[in-house]
């Protein structure tokens, strides 16, 4: 009879090492995991508060039945002005028709040039605007210009906040991705073909969010989305069968303060669009 070879310590040992690492990554993904995420899935964020949000933006969501989070500052100097940027009761309207209010600073500056005490101001005014309007307090932050900081980050998670949205023209993987650095795609006039491309990767745990601002943006025409072109995205989604949620809803997949203990931070990655 023939001897059974055994196997090689080499062999047992590189055996142990995958178990080990199978084990760790189907661990880790139960506990941030709550449930599977879904194929085309797709997160619609707007930034900066220009009054097309509430005129054109908001009646076509509704129409397609989609929701979305809506990130709003007091963005200087024509805040005021309200044939550009929305008033707070346009906000408090938002709100009504279901719609997440998120923060985004009080006055759209780059969290990554502030000192912790301004930061916090910055993140309160918005808060009690909210409270003073009965709007849920935002618990989901965007950084302005995409420019975040380690502090910023440790700031927001003390201030009570779960999540925070930047760029990187990436899909979102929450088994990688820290969740205070979501990354997302911006849209613009120029840029259909890269954003169709983008909502084909919303497939095998990776969801798609994308940044819109102005629809159109008056003040800022490098990131303007023409009302005919948004039209054209909702109703590919529509008509290829994605669910369009607001950013905060991915609480209902993802248990974002263990995802934020699990996720280390990767500072290599990019962040802006």
């Amino acid at each position: 009879m023939s001897k059974e070879r055994k196997a090689s310590p080499i062999i047992k040992s590189k055996s142990i090492v995958l178990l080990f690492f199978l084990f760790a990554f189907c661990f880790s993904s139960a506990q941030i995991l709550k449930r599977q995420i879904p194929d085309k899935l797709v997160v619609l964020t707007f930034d900066d508060a220009p009054v097309s949000q509430y005129s054109i933006v908001a009646p076509l969501l509704k129409k397609y039945g989609f929701k979305a989070t809506f990130f709003v500052c007091e963005f200087p100097p024509n805040f005021r002005d309200n044939s550009k940027y929305m008033n707070w009761t346009h906000i408090k309207k938002l709100d009504k028709m279901g719609f997440e209010i998120g923060n985004h600073t009080q006055s759209h500056k780059h969290v990554n040039k502030l000192s912790k005490e301004n930061f916090i101001q910055q993140l309160q005014y918005i808060e009690n605007k909210c409270d003073s309007l009965k709007i849920k307090k935002p618990l989901s932050f965007a950084y302005p210009g995409y420019d975040y900081s380690l502090n910023a980050i440790s700031t927001l998670q003390e201030q009570g906040y779960v999540l925070a949205r930047a760029g990187g023209s990436r899909a979102y993987n929450p088994l990688e991705d820290h969740p205070f650095l979501i990354p997302s795609w911006a849209t613009n006039a120029a840029n259909k073909d890269q954003i169709i491309a983008a909502l084909q990767e919303a497939k095998n745990g990776k969801i798609v969010v994308l940044t819109i601002h102005g629809v159109p943006d008056i003040e800022h025409p490098w990131v303007n989305t023409p009302p005919d072109l948004f039209k054209e995205f909702l109703n590919y989604l529509y008509k290829n069968n994605y669910k369009v949620i607001a950013i905060k809803d991915l609480n209902k997949y993802i248990d974002f303060p263990k995802a934020a203990k699990i996720i280390a931070i990767d500072t290599s990655k990019k962040y802006k669009n």
